[in-house]
């Protein structure tokens, strides 16, 4: 795959992608943006990847969001006034794991990216912020209805109604992110966490994600209804995985995924 903006890399069923301008801290512009929707079809089509890392080139973000200067410089008053025909950072029909290892800032379309992953580990610089209402622009590529549906919504309103930076640490008192890191550790830490993904059932984590997200707003009673019905359900019950777990338990030895 060619790409200018966005470094993709496959191995071993793991999908790297690295957003890659640093020198505007990987503000994301609309060929980017097209490149990496392009990039997650390919990982989400790929039955040889079955979990993605993704960061940022440099060690100063991660991503800052939209690239307003490139917006604004090529943009007339009206496109200005459209909402982005690109709203999603991260595939939302995709159930394959994403784990996002966070190196800098992530801010405005960086955190959007951020809430579109599964698990986030964060270096000790890193910053995070919806800073959209200081620009009087909307974070609604995923910031206004992710964030309160993450962490409680006092928390959440506080970082959206004042725009403000929060650090990692922060972050993660607020039950936002799963590690805080030196900047060295960063990628072998999400690096472990991928390997211990790795250990599992493709299918039977694209089941465990697909009921997840869609079922989170259901009382429980509805959520168990709605189980059965689900595609990755379904795949997981018929697939020789289903039995190959319990088979290999039994034999005391590794189960071998087909993930078929």
């Amino acid at each position: 795959m060619n790409t200018e903006f966005i470094l993709y890399d496959k191995k071993d069923h793991l999908a790297t992608i690295t957003l890659n301008r640093p020198d505007v801290l990987n503000a994301l512009h609309p060929p980017a943006v097209a490149e990496l929707n392009m990039i997650w079809a390919d990982f989400r089509d790929d039955p040889d990847l079955w979990v993605s890392i993704i960061t940022g080139a440099g060690k100063r973000a991660f991503c800052v969001g939209d690239d307003l200067k490139y917006r604004a410089s090529l943009a007339d008053e009206e496109t200005l006034r459209k909402s982005e025909s690109y709203p999603n950072y991260t595939p939302i029909n995709c159930y394959k794991p994403i784990i996002a290892a966070v190196n800098g800032y992530a801010v405005g379309g960086g955190l959007e990216v951020v809430l579109g992953c599964d698990i986030i580990i964060a270096s000790e610089h890193a910053k995070f912020g919806l800073p959209e209402a200081r620009r009087g622009l909307l974070a609604d590529a995923g910031g206004v209805i992710q964030l309160p549906r993450r962490i409680p919504y006092h928390l959440a309103m506080g970082m959206i109604l004042t725009g403000r930076m929060f650090s990692a640490d922060e972050v993660y008192q607020f039950g936002l992110i799963n590690e805080v890191v030196s900047a060295e550790e960063l990628l072998p830490t999400a690096i472990r966490w991928s390997q211990d993904i790795l250990e599992c059932s493709p299918l039977a984590l694209q089941a465990a994600k697909q009921v997840v997200r869609k079922t989170v707003g259901l009382q429980p009673e509805a959520a168990t209804d709605l189980i059965e019905s689900l595609s990755c359900v379904r795949e997981l019950r018929n697939s020789d995985d289903y039995t190959e777990g319990p088979q290999a338990f039994a034999e005391k030895r590794k189960p071998r995924w087909k993930n078929a």
